[in-house]
């Protein structure tokens, strides 16, 4: 547990850039640097978030953690990638400043660039090992066009569909491979309890809000059903957000607006905005209490369902069909990091060839010289402030 919360712990202070690039980071760390799972293995956690509702990533790290050291192991890297983003966000809540002017803002800028060298580098790595031959690579391409002409969570959702269903007909010969032989201690009892939990949380809490009308209970409901609701996480659950909380009254829109500018600068988990507005809400206790309160609640629904699928998801993978969709889920995997490379990585950090110039220097670091990622954060950053002042 020890080592699975500081594991978790650097990747919560270095990783920027969203949930794609956060699972850029998982692969470095994780897969490259401590072997705790190979690509494969990797790819399917990858493949099994994007189907489940809640926050993509953590939910991968969320399964990475308690394949490592069980129970104990997933709740210390939830809270050890959660902790440094929230507690900032929380602390913003009172603080009530963002950051501003060229520096802030090419501070920013150079995050964002540190995210198309980082996803890039994933790409790039993955597609060597899940995407080897003709048939991979085609189910690779045809979902990232999928995802680029479709964009959105049900595009996504979608293209891992259409790569299972082709990986049937396509990866027989893959489907006689050996499975990575993934367990995770979690029985199928405990799964259905978790599943079962899950859906009377969903239904209930509103009940709940309407008989007691508590403000704890109605800030509850509110996190809960955007986290239960929302596929992809990151960016996707804003406007989920933004309807609980900005149009019931319970936070300001300029309040709102101001703690997602400065969510975009945070490493970790861009569900930790629900702290802020926790924090800053007018209903429930708020302050830190209510900040606790919405993260708990945000974040819970996906690892609710994450743990109740994967009793019944390790039986299934090891069976050869199981295995040849998986291969072609994989491979819609990797194109699906390649259209987020495109949209929105690229597009919305590189906007001209000082930045173009900041992402390759990065990229190099991380592909040829194997620099830590957190020098290449530093280096992207400071990039990033000297072409705002220059």
């Amino acid at each position: 547990m020890g080592e699975v919360f500081l594991a978790f712990l650097k990747l919560g202070l270095m990783s920027f850039g969203g949930p794609v690039a956060h699972l850029g980071y998982f692969r470095d760390e994780l897969v490259t640097r401590r072997r705790w799972i190979d690509d494969r293995g990797y790819a399917d956690l990858v493949a099994l978030s994007q189907f489940l509702p809640g926050p993509a990533s953590s939910q991968v790290g969320f399964a990475l953690g308690m394949l490592r050291a069980g129970a104990g192991g997933a709740i210390a890297a939830f809270l050890a990638f959660t902790l440094p983003s929230a507690a900032l966000m929380i602390a913003f809540a009172f603080v009530g400043s963002s950051l501003g002017g060229s520096v802030g803002a090419g501070i920013v800028d150079g995050l964002k660039v540190v995210a198309v060298a980082v996803v890039a580098h994933a790409v790039w790595g993955m597609a060597r090992t899940l995407t080897p031959d003709r048939q991979r690579a085609g189910i690779a391409a045809g979902a990232a066009v999928l995802v680029v002409l479709g964009s959105g969570s049900v595009a996504q959702v979608g293209a891992i569909v259409v790569g299972a269903l082709l990986g049937l007909w396509l990866c027989r010969s893959v489907g006689g491979e050996s499975a990575t032989g993934l367990a995770f201690p979690v029985s199928r009892t405990v799964g259905i309890v978790c599943l079962a939990v899950f859906v009377v949380l969903l239904i209930g809490l509103p009940l709940l809000v309407a008989a007691t009308g508590s403000g704890v209970v109605s800030l509850i409901d509110a996190f809960y059903r955007a986290g239960a609701l929302v596929f992809g996480g990151g960016h996707v659950v804003l406007p989920l957000l933004e309807a609980e909380t900005v149009a019931s009254g319970w936070v300001g829109a300029d309040g709102f607006l101001a703690g997602y500018g400065l969510a975009q600068a945070m490493p970790g988990p861009l569900f930790t905005f629900a702290g802020y507005l926790g924090a800053a809400s007018s209903v429930g206790p708020g302050g830190v209490a209510g900040g606790v309160i919405a993260l708990l609640a945000v974040f819970l629904p996906g690892f609710l369902l994450l743990t109740g699928v994967l009793p019944f998801w390790n039986g299934l993978r090891g069976r050869p069909g199981a295995r040849a969709a998986m291969a072609g889920a994989n491979a819609a995997v990797v194109g699906i990091l390649g259209a987020a490379l495109y949209d929105p990585v690229f597009t919305s950090a590189v906007v001209g060839p000082a930045t173009f110039s900041l992402a390759l220097v990065c990229f190099v670091l991380l592909a040829a010289f194997k620099t830590p990622p957190w020098i290449v954060v530093l280096v992207g950053a400071v990039g990033g402030v000297v072409i705002a002042v220059v």
